[in-house]
């Protein structure tokens, strides 16, 4: 008989978790609170260490055919659009076993959706807020609300992939939901149609023009149809709290005056887009498990990740996997989740302080910047792509 796991959040994290749990024979319910899966957000990047684990699922091909495989990443100076270097990484497949593809959200997100409605043994349930967590030795349970009905769902192993701000964390005491705080910085995300902008901006690449206290990354999605723009600044935002922070309204003069003496090209990037949404960076700090008894987090509801390593999709997809894993290895399911939180902890505490120390190698100014600059050139494309071949290949 197939073992019951219930999954707390149909993001990227949560539809990756079933999908790979039900090919462990489990069946699994997923629980989200929004009553549709809605199309926000914008690009990501898959990197190989995540496209590996869509391979092994079954849904790469189906995630391939929606996404982009990037020739190279591009690092540019802002002031100039002087090319720092450029990383080749036509060839991932070869060097880190699996492609490095760029991707909409919403496209990523339909394709696990679609994979995961294909299996008998997964359940989407929408609309169905997750309102208490209980568990015993004999299993968990979670409460419900679905708007003015309350319900109550048992199993063997809950997982917690409701992001940041997660419920389920924070009525497992691994961290108040409130923990979260501002990192400094605000992301400014659009997308706008090719023919909008220069011939360059389209080409099949990742570009990031760097600059002081602010960062600007570009490529192109959807057969090269729209490109997507990520514009990251040093902000002293003081909004409200937001489970989906693309929804917020974006400081268009903060943003012009971000980039106002950086090179005509970036300045007509950012001109050509008509409408910008914006969100805070938050953080929280690393905790040292990420399961109690028969409840796991995993994805940002475990390690929010800033976006500087391009890390917060794909540490999610590989927590789903691994996860799956320990729990079709190690039948007691405690143990197993016990498991995974000593193979994830490690690995997620440093690419969530990597990435936050890539972004302020990215921000620095004046002689700092200089001395940054001149050592990607010193290095050059082999030595800087050797630098991450820790975590692709991981």
């Amino acid at each position: 008989m197939a073992r019951r796991a219930l999954v707390a959040g149909a993001g990227i994290g949560g539809l990756t978790a079933a999908l790979a749990l039900a090919r462990e024979n489990f069946r699994v319910d997923i629980f989200e609170r929004a009553p549709v899966l809605e199309e926000f957000g914008a690009g990501l990047q898959l990197t190989p260490n995540a496209t590996r684990v869509l391979r092994r699922l079954g849904v790469l091909e189906a995630v391939g055919a929606l996404a982009t495989a990037p020739r190279a990443i591009r690092i540019l100076r802002g002031s100039d659009g002087a090319e720092l270097t450029r990383l080749p990484i036509e060839e991932a497949e070869r060097r880190w076993g699996a492609p490095y593809l760029v991707i909409h959200r919403a496209d990523l997100q339909r394709a696990l959706a679609e994979a995961a409605a294909r299996l008998p043994e997964v359940a989407l349930h929408l609309g169905a807020e997750v309102a208490g967590v209980g568990a015993d030795a004999g299993g968990v349970s979670i409460g419900l609300k679905r708007g003015l009905i309350a319900m109550r769902e048992a199993g063997e192993v809950l997982v917690g992939a409701d992001g940041l701000r997660s419920r389920v964390r924070e009525r497992i005491g691994l961290g108040a939901a409130d923990a979260a705080r501002f990192s400094g910085r605000a992301a400014f995300r659009a997308t706008v149609e090719a023919d909008k902008v220069a011939a360059r901006a389209r080409a099949a690449e990742v570009t990031l023009r760097l600059g002081a206290k602010a960062h600007l990354v570009h490529y192109p999605l959807r057969e090269g149809r729209i490109v997507n723009l990520v514009a990251v600044i040093e902000s002293t935002w003081r909004g409200e709290k937001s489970d989906h922070p693309w929804d917020g309204a974006a400081d268009r003069p903060a943003l012009d005056r971000a980039f106002h003496d950086w090179s005509q090209d970036a300045r007509a990037l950012i001109g050509a887009a008509d409408h910008w949404r914006a969100w805070p960076l938050m953080v929280r700090p690393p905790i040292a498990q990420f399961s109690l008894g028969r409840i796991a987090l995993l994805g940002d509801a475990a390690h929010p990740m800033a976006p500087f390593l391009a890390q917060g999709a794909a540490q999610a997809i590989e927590d789903a996997d691994a996860l799956a894993r320990r729990l079709a290895e190690i039948p007691d399911v405690g143990e197993a989740l016990a498991a995974y939180s000593t193979d994830r902890v490690g690995r997620a505490t440093r690419v969530q302080r990597d990435a936050l120390a890539q972004g302020r190698l990215y921000h620095l100014s004046g002689p700092l910047a200089l001395a940054r600059d001149l050592t990607m050139r010193a290095l050059g494309p082999r030595r800087l792509l050797r630098r991450y071949d820790w975590l692709y290949a991981g």
